[in-house]
């Protein structure tokens, strides 16, 4: 049984389609990252699997549970953190932690010696009197993690979860993410930081205006690295079709092309007989491959 998933899932809003049909399996215990830019889907997409979203069309479901139809059992598989802060800042840490645990039907006797090991996990103990208005946005993140695991969910889904913290902060996170995984744990990722999701993920599906244009193991991923990155830059407008075997991604004057040692001696042909200024090169890199395939799909 796979821990998510979707099939075909559909989401419009007022007629405009926000997910176009995407599908999708997570494994029991992966690490699984969704990767797009701001406005790709990625924040609808979990909010269908939280219950937070209504799905227009397809199928959502955690370890065989129906997202909607088995609402109170699938969402109690989850620990959502999500992008933006929704606790109440002027109460107390252990406090957010307690009455959070209350809806999971924890018991009064279990929520604080659940509380204090979660906190000493993610170094928070010491700040559990201190209202969250306190915190600082490092600390923020932490107790969002913090209060999604109180009730030992199987599958952690995390919205962004380093956005707007300093790089020591986001390293630490990862350390404790990749820890929460290697005990099990499922989780969803959705950033738009390549080198998170090149950090942390086992498989990756690069999402764009709605639609997964590619899925594939991060080895697979990055074996793409070894393309060269191609920039061209011209004197005058060029006709693409003259570089369209190398699917470039051309804007005014200049192409981006990325390439196979044994590509060059063909593209220095077509080449010669255009208005070229100048020709760049350089290793390509995690962000040119998002680029590329997003590229390819305008």
């Amino acid at each position: 049984m796979k821990a998510i998933s979707v099939k075909n899932l559909e989401k419009n809003y007022n007629k405009i389609p926000a997910l176009k049909g995407i599908s999708f399996e997570v494994n029991e215990g992966e690490f699984f990252g969704l990767l797009g830019p701001n406005g790709a889907g990625k924040t609808t997409a979990l909010g269908i699997l939280t219950g937070l979203v209504n799905k227009t069309e397809g199928e959502a479901k955690l370890f065989g549970k129906d997202v909607v139809k088995d609402y109170q059992e699938a969402r109690a598989l989850i620990g959502l953190v999500p992008q933006e802060f929704n606790f109440d800042k002027f109460e107390k840490v252990q406090n957010i932690l307690y009455f959070n645990a209350g809806y999971f039907g924890i018991p009064g006797k279990d929520r604080n010696k659940r509380i204090k090991e979660v906190l000493t996990q993610l170094g928070l103990w010491e700040k559990r009197e201190v209202k969250a208005m306190q915190l600082s946005g490092g600390m923020k993140r932490k107790l969002m993690i913090a209060r999604a695991l109180m009730h030992k969910p199987k599958i952690l889904i995390l919205d962004e979860p380093t956005a707007g913290v300093d790089v020591e902060t986001r390293k630490s996170m990862w350390k404790y993410i990749k820890q929460l995984n290697k005990q099990g744990i499922t989780i969803l990722l959705t950033t738009h930081y390549l080198e998170e999701a090149e950090e942390l993920c086992e498989r990756i599906a690069i999402i764009n205006k709605g639609e997964i244009i590619k899925l594939d193991d991060k080895k697979n991923l990055l074996s793409l690295l070894e393309k060269e990155r191609v920039e061209i830059t011209f004197s005058k407008s060029i006709d693409k079709e003259l570089l369209k075997k190398y699917s470039p991604i051309i804007s005014d004057k200049k192409a981006i092309l990325y390439l196979n040692p044994s590509d060059w001696k063909d593209l220095l042909y077509v080449v010669q007989s255009l208005p070229v200024e100048k020709i760049e090169t350089q290793q390509n890199k995690l962000e040119d491959i998002f680029i590329q395939l997003i590229g390819e799909k305008q």
